[in-house]
């Protein structure tokens, strides 16, 4: 299991996974903390990551800051999700529609690969020293969004994120941007997003020091190479066809809503994901996704209930991702509006 989890980690969030396309060989592995890249919220995964353009509210802001405008008062969303070989995420939000046009919120995002035995050449077996380690990532996010016209909203994140495995670390600061638009056209609805602006990281701490003769201190530092941080361009389109408020089959207690991304990330080559879901009565809530072109991630599907109590709505939602040879996920959250 330690084995398969430090595979795990490595190939996720360091290296990602090749294919026979020499575009991919030539970008894979040219930038770091690429686990910021791994999708969250669950109606988003549960519809195959493909929510750039719903304006899904709190959760869509990962992937478009301007999703944020939806807020009708405020929300709050909380969810968790075991990974692969132990390794865990969790994800924590509020939203706040602070005067009808501005909004803002806050959303943590932290994962753990959970505790591992360290190992050296001498002490090489499942024990180890004695000692544990693990990988831990952080991306703590600051969003804004305003209302520009009753078609365009527009969004911007401010995020800090830090990344830790034993005592070597990075950290920085990384921006997002993004719009979404109404085209007035057949109900279509466009967002399109950039995330991950930032400065090059490299890695530090105490983990890359040695003894040495060459300074006072008898202590010399290893020099990492700077890596960029795995800037994403994002752009999508959805359409609610079926619905009270739909332009192709209007209906009253059922309502359909289909999705399409294209994803480019600086690290990749452009990959797609496509997604549905299906709603009866604001209450019960069917979904489906798939990623194209993608090395892991292939189908998704997902289910969901949402409670009205006076001003209040809960909601609970589940998602299940098959990412192939890696195994599958199951992810559930909590999700409230008033």
């Amino acid at each position: 299991m330690m084995r398969l989890r430090l595979y795990i980690i490595t190939i996720i969030f360091s290296l990602g996974m090749s294919q026979e396309n020499p575009d991919i060989v030539s970008r894979v592995a040219t930038s770091a903390a690429n686990w910021l890249k791994i999708e969250t919220g669950t109606r988003a995964i549960g519809m195959g990551g493909a929510y750039t353009s719903i304006g899904g509210g709190l959760v869509g802001v990962p992937y478009n800051p301007a999703s944020l405008t939806f807020v009708k008062k405020q929300e709050g969303f909380l969810s968790t999700t075991e990974y692969f070989a132990g390794i865990t995420h969790n994800v924590l939000g509020y939203a706040q529609n602070m005067s009808g046009v501005d909004f803002a919120s806050l959303h943590i995002f932290f994962l753990d690969s959970g505790s591992m035995p360290v190992t050296t050449e001498l002490y090489n077996t499942s024990e180890g020293t004695g000692e544990t380690f693990s990988f831990t990532a952080l991306c703590a996010r600051a969003t804004y969004g305003r209302i520009v016209t009753n078609r365009l909203r527009i969004g911007f994140t401010g995020k800090y994120i830090r990344e830790q495995i034993y005592t070597t670390f990075l950290q920085s600061f990384a921006f997002d941007i993004g719009s979404h638009f109404d085209t007035g056209l057949w109900g279509f609805k466009l967002g399109m997003s950039i995330s991950n602006l930032g400065p090059e990281v490299k890695y530090e701490g105490e983990g890359l020091q040695f003894d040495c003769d060459e300074t006072s201190s008898g202590v010399c530092e290893h020099t990492t190479e700077s890596f960029r941080l795995p800037m994403t361009f994002r752009l999508g389109f959805s359409n609610q066809i079926m619905g009270p408020e739909s332009d192709f089959l209007k209906v009253k207690n059922h309502s359909l809503l289909v999705s399409f991304d294209a994803i480019n990330p600086i690290d990749y080559t452009l990959y797609g994901s496509m997604g549905m879901e299906y709603e009866f009565m604001d209450m019960f809530y069917l979904r489906a996704g798939t990623h194209l072109e993608h090395d892991t991630a292939d189908m998704s599907i997902g289910a969901g209930l949402a409670l009205k109590i006076r001003d209040y709505k809960f909601g609970l939602d589940y998602a299940y991702v098959d990412y192939g040879p890696l195994d599958v996920t199951h992810q559930f959250g909590l999700n409230f509006a008033f």
